[in-house]
């Protein structure tokens, strides 16, 4: 008897549909899998046949062969288990149910078990979007699949109690949350700005990169709290809409980050990989492409430290992510595109020894070193950064001071009161914050009052600007005047986006 199961493969963050072909026919005892399998799902051919015997029910002593349609497309993971184990068991009529509007997933343990399985939400989303009434998941991901609203999940414990329920012995119920349960709050657990001495000047770049999503780098001896700083990005970023969550949740559910306790991610990420990372790392891939540390970032902050030790490749290639917001990796089986709206924080020290333009401590290096190692960043690169700051040793006085500065907590009600100006204005655009904005609607949205026009012409001949640096300081100081409430760009918004240009970075 020929049985047909339906499940799901995830390909880069989205879902195609499997049709799991099940097929009992006389013969040598043999179990079969085709259909492009990868290693782990040809060895569900041991767990599943151990978890059907452990569940209470028979194994066919047949030759048994299982079909994962289309057979051109990759199945990897061990998430086609409990669909073959269902199929073996219609195929040899110890079940009887109709399936065909019901999606399994799940990886078997050897005692028939259901373990968490990657790409859930993926996976659930797919279903929804075929118009699938049901889908069984293992019960330790049905709060993550129950983001997905529209379609009935099933929480199945083990292979044994589904095959209770399909018989109509028991009843599975239907999952449904309970208010807020599994949302992991933003507990805001960065460095509060309020404890950090002095650097008053960068906090302030901090606070306008929040609120317009502009990426940042910071320049200046060691010791001086660029990476403490840094660390303390998260705590003035709004909170993630449900949408944004949502985005980030499947992005980590992809990659096998997701925690089982915490099925929606609600923080913004802050990822911060070692210079020592591979190109792969960074950008995502392998044989079979899976997200990088940009993708991780999606919505959140990528923060490099010791930026010109990256390598040169690694560094170049974050240029096209930057503009397109996202990023696609292409192999010979076709290509894959991650989201990467993220942040990008730098921190660098001036010169390798990282005391040059120091007050105090004298430099070591020499001119042309000191020109290699800042050249290590390309001038294409610099150009798609909008702050520029230097961050300077702190002073003693300002070290002892007993004095608290503005917490965190003001710092972010500006900045989400900017991000409602700019959510407004960008209604129906499809754009979120300020730094998303193209060429058109810079020109709509970026207008200059006349008494500033001599002050943006000043800045283009004799800071040499191109065309990309021209519209971001048009961004930049359209953020600054979303921070003071002002609906037009004032000569004071448009200097101090200026200033916040490169010096000696070149």
């Amino acid at each position: 008897m020929l049985a047909k199961v339906r499940t799901a493969a995830v390909v880069g963050l989205d879902a195609r549909d499997v049709e799991v072909e099940v097929d009992i026919s006389s013969g040598l005892p043999a179990l079969n899998i085709v259909g492009l399998p990868d290693a782990a799902v040809q060895e569900a051919r041991e767990r599943v046949r151990a978890a059907i015997r452990n569940s209470g029910c028979d194994f066919p002593a047949k030759r048994i062969t299982v079909n994962l349609a289309p057979a051109d497309l990759r199945k990897e993971g061990p998430a086609y288990d409990l669909p073959i184990a269902v199929g073996i068991l219609l195929s040899s009529e110890q079940l009887s149910s109709d399936v065909s509007q019901t999606l399994f997933l799940g990886e078997l343990s050897l005692d028939g078990t259901l373990r968490h399985t990657h790409g859930i939400l993926s996976m659930v989303s797919f279903a929804r979007e075929m118009g699938l009434s049901s889908v069984f998941v293992p019960a330790i991901d049905a709060r993550e699949a129950s983001l997905v609203e529209g379609v009935r999940i099933v929480p199945v414990s083990s292979l044994g109690e589904l095959v209770a329920h399909l018989r109509g012995e028991m009843i599975i119920p239907e999952y449904i949350p309970e208010e807020g349960e599994g949302v992991a709050q933003a507990s805001w657990s960065a460095v509060d700005l309020a404890h950090i001495k002095g650097q008053e000047h960068v906090k302030r770049a901090l606070e306008v990169a929040a609120a317009g999503g502009h990426n940042l780098i910071m320049s200046g001896p060691p010791g001086s709290g660029k990476t403490l700083l840094a660390r303390s990005l998260p705590s003035i970023l709004p909170k993630m809409t449900t949408e944004e969550a949502v985005e980030v949740t499947k992005v980590y559910s992809v990659s096998g980050l997701l925690p089982s306790e915490t099925p929606l991610i609600t923080q913004r990420p802050f990822r911060s990989p070692h210079y020592t990372i591979s190109h792969a790392g960074l950008v995502g891939g392998g044989r079979w492409p899976r997200p990088g540390e940009i993708s991780l970032s999606h919505r959140g902050v990528l923060f490099l430290d010791e930026l010109p030790e990256f390598g040169h490749a690694a560094l170049e290639v974050l240029r096209q992510p930057m503009e397109d917001k996202v990023v696609t990796i292409s192999r010979a089986q076709g290509s894959v595109t991650f989201p990467a709206n993220f942040m990008l924080v730098a921190a660098m020290n001036p010169c390798p020894c990282g005391y040059y333009g120091d007050p105090v401590k004298e430099c070591t290096c020499s001119p042309s070193l000191v020109s290699r190692y800042q050249k290590r960043v390309s001038g294409p690169l610099l150009d798609r950064i909008d702050i520029f700051v230097e961050v300077p040793r702190v002073e003693y006085e300002k070290l002892v001071d007993d004095g608290v500065g503005e917490d965190s907590e003001g710092v972010r009600a500006r900045v989400e009161e900017a991000r409602h100006m700019q959510c407004e204005r960008f209604r129906g655009a499809r754009l979120l914050t300020n730094a998303d904005m193209m060429p058109v609607e810079v020109k709509e949205f970026c207008q200059v009052v006349p008494a500033a026009q001599g002050l943006l012409r000043a800045a283009m001949k004799q800071l040499y600007l191109s065309a990309r640096a021209f519209h971001r300081i048009l961004k930049l100081a359209r953020t600054i005047a979303d921070l003071s409430g002002s609906e037009v760009i004032e000569t004071c918004h448009l200097a101090e986006a200026i200033q916040y240009r490169p010096r000696r970075l070149s």
